[in-house]
């Protein structure tokens, strides 16, 4: 989704110089604790739809960000994770909710909010035919610094994403994770006590990705900074403090990684057989009656607890009717299956939902 700017480059100048705009008159009141960055109760997001219906974007959203917190939004593409970031950054103005972030109301207080806020957009606002070094002063500007204060702070950025030595290098110039690291470097230059990524890794070969998350934890360490990020990547969200897995515009589930998947309980055991369709009655007459049973490309799944334990059992009965186990695996819940758990699909699979219309 592009914030309701336009574009990146504008809403990032919206970002910067956008007036306040009165609160709405059905906001419910939010009861945000010291220890939040970011508190919203009953958060909403619609638009009118292209047949005069009303597009749900974000529906009802109730979230808690704790100080110095590294956060997650899990979800595909059309789940509602940058219509959300748009509200909590003061780019678009919630239909119905009430959202806190740093202190400021997000509708009353804008001005405040984005004074507090940095935000990594997930498609590039840079300028190609600017230096490393010129695309930060523009922003510094901006942000109305000083031309002192702004040349410290553009020199102070660049060293702490590593590129000190490209500051005169013309950004086309500067490969896809370097790119992704000034623009990370401009998100900090007015020093945010929150840091708003949307998808900050998306295009980014392995090695670059891990780099930005190097400087990411570097940058959460070193200052306190709270980072909240959106990523489809199940990979990024396992290494968060903790996740929201939102689908559809809906929250509907959040915790730690471990206890999101402890929460699901069960392991799953494939088997690949010289006959899945008589193996699967076999099965089903083995396993504990609570189980589930399912066929994939990769054979049969099944849901059990402790399922190494039982992967002996279940070839020794297949074997016992004469169909040949080929292959038999045991793994535990992953974040994926946690998503599978609560929406009914894999998130690798999952598709926009129908009715957001506005993007991600």
């Amino acid at each position: 989704m592009q914030p309701p700017a336009g574009d990146d480059a504008s809403a990032q100048a919206l970002l910067l110089t956008a007036a306040p705009e009165p609160a709405p008159a059905d906001a419910t009141p939010a009861a945000p604790g010291p220890a939040y960055a970011i508190s919203t109760r009953g958060l909403v997001k619609s638009y009118p739809g292209p047949d005069g219906s009303t597009v749900h974007a974000v529906r009802g959203l109730d979230l808690d960000v704790q100080q110095g917190e590294t956060f997650a939004f899990l979800g595909p593409n059309g789940a509602g994770k940058s219509t959300t970031i748009a509200m909590l950054c003061a780019l678009a103005r919630p239909t119905a909710g009430r959202a806190v972030v740093a202190g400021a109301e997000v509708v009353e207080e804008p001005d405040r909010v984005r004074g507090q806020v940095g935000m990594l957009f997930q498609h590039s606002a840079l300028d190609p035919d600017l230096t490393a070094e010129q695309n930060l002063y523009i922003h510094t500007r901006l942000y109305g610094m000083g031309r002192r204060h702004a040349r410290r702070r553009v020199t102070e950025t660049l060293e702490a994403v590593d590129l000190a030595d490209r500051r005169r290098s013309p950004v086309r110039t500067l490969s896809g994770g370097m790119r992704r690291r000034l623009e990370l470097a401009r998100g900090l230059l007015h020093e945010p006590r929150i840091l708003f990524l949307d998808e900050p890794t998306t295009g980014l070969d392995p090695h670059a990705r891990a780099q930005v998350w190097d400087h990411l934890r570097a940058l959460r360490d070193r200052h306190g900074t709270t980072l909240f990020v959106t990523t489809h990547y199940l990979e990024e969200a396992e290494h968060c403090d903790r996740l929201a897995i939102i689908d559809a515009g809906r929250l509907v589930a959040q915790g730690t990684p471990h206890a999101l998947k402890a929460a699901i309980g069960d392991d799953r055991v494939v088997l690949r057989t010289g006959d899945d369709t008589r193996a699967r009655d076999v099965v089903r007459a083995t396993a504990p009656p609570e189980s589930t049973l399912t066929e994939d490309p990769d054979g049969l799944c099944l849901r059990v607890p402790d399922g190494s334990s039982w992967i002996p059992r279940l070839c020794a009965a297949l074997e016992a009717h004469g169909i040949p186990v080929r292959a038999a695996s045991a793994t535990p819940p992953t974040l994926d299956d946690v998503f599978f758990h609560h929406t009914g699909r894999s998130i690798t699979t999952a598709r926009p939902a129908a009715d957001t219309g506005r993007g991600a």
